[in-house]
């Protein structure tokens, strides 16, 4: 634990880059959350690495010692979600997706009249610039990412 409160992670949506997330979060010291709102879409049962499943962003109880990454940029209850997101006590909010295109969530919380400055707090691309591909390369940028800036540190080779 770190000053501020326990380490909490909680991704939403099931996905191959969740399922490591979760797993290495736990390593990591984190308290490891996943959020499927799709029962039909869950990969599995909760997984025995620490991590627990829920179907709505209340069961996980989200709070000022929370990060939250949603690791599907297609899901088309993403601005519902992030607009949920944004209006609880948060410490971080990600979504995974390409930096050279405005992400599908933008236009989606605008149409919800979430407010520019709202949405700005939503972070695209998340994690550390490594050139992730693989589902477990992003898990790791995005984990570095996170304890790069609870730690108040650039990341990357500056020290």
């Amino acid at each position: 634990m770190d000053a501020g409160g326990p380490r909490r992670l909680v991704v939403v949506f099931e996905s191959s880059v969740a399922e490591v997330m979760l797993r290495l979060a736990v390593e990591l010291g984190f308290h490891a959350i996943l959020v499927e709102p799709d029962e039909t879409r869950l990969l599995g049962t909760p997984r025995a690495h620490g991590d627990r499943v829920v179907h709505d962003l209340a069961a996980a109880e989200l709070d000022a010692s929370t990060d939250v990454v949603l690791s599907d940029h297609h899901r088309g209850e993403i601005g519902t979600v992030l607009k949920e997101v944004l209006a609880a006590e948060t410490r971080w909010i990600g979504i995974l997706g390409k930096p050279a295109i405005e992400g599908p969530h933008v236009g989606m919380l605008r149409e919800l009249g979430v407010p520019d400055d709202q949405i700005a707090r939503v972070h695209r691309p998340i994690g550390l610039n490594i050139g992730a591909r693989t589902p477990a390369e992003i898990a790791i940028a995005t984990l570095a990412g996170l304890i790069a800036d609870r730690n108040g540190r650039p990341g990357g080779f500056e020290f």
